[in-house]
């Protein structure tokens, strides 16, 4: 494959079938594992460091954002509640 055929291929559209639901819940964790190791020395320092953050972890790293964090963990907590809403 040629690098114009490659850069041809990642313009295009996925072909992976992926419903909405499925792709807001990527999205939340993503943001929540963002979210985490932004915050962790003030929100989350007695946590563990390495913490993995799945999909049912994301209301408790929004929590405590809301918790122990300021106006710019505020602001992510709003963002990830947005995301674990159904009707969003």
């Amino acid at each position: 494959m040629t690098t114009a055929e490659a850069g041809r291929l990642g313009g295009q559209r996925s072909r992976r079938q992926l419903s909405a639901g499925s792709a807001r819940a990527m999205v939340s964790v993503r943001e929540a594992r963002r979210a985490y190791r932004a915050h962790y020395l003030t929100c989350f320092w007695w946590a563990r460091p390495d913490l993995v953050i799945r999909t049912g972890d994301v209301a408790w790293v929004a929590d405590g954002l809301r918790k122990h964090g300021g106006r710019d963990a505020w602001r992510v907590a709003a963002r990830l509640d947005q995301l674990l809403s159904p009707s969003a």
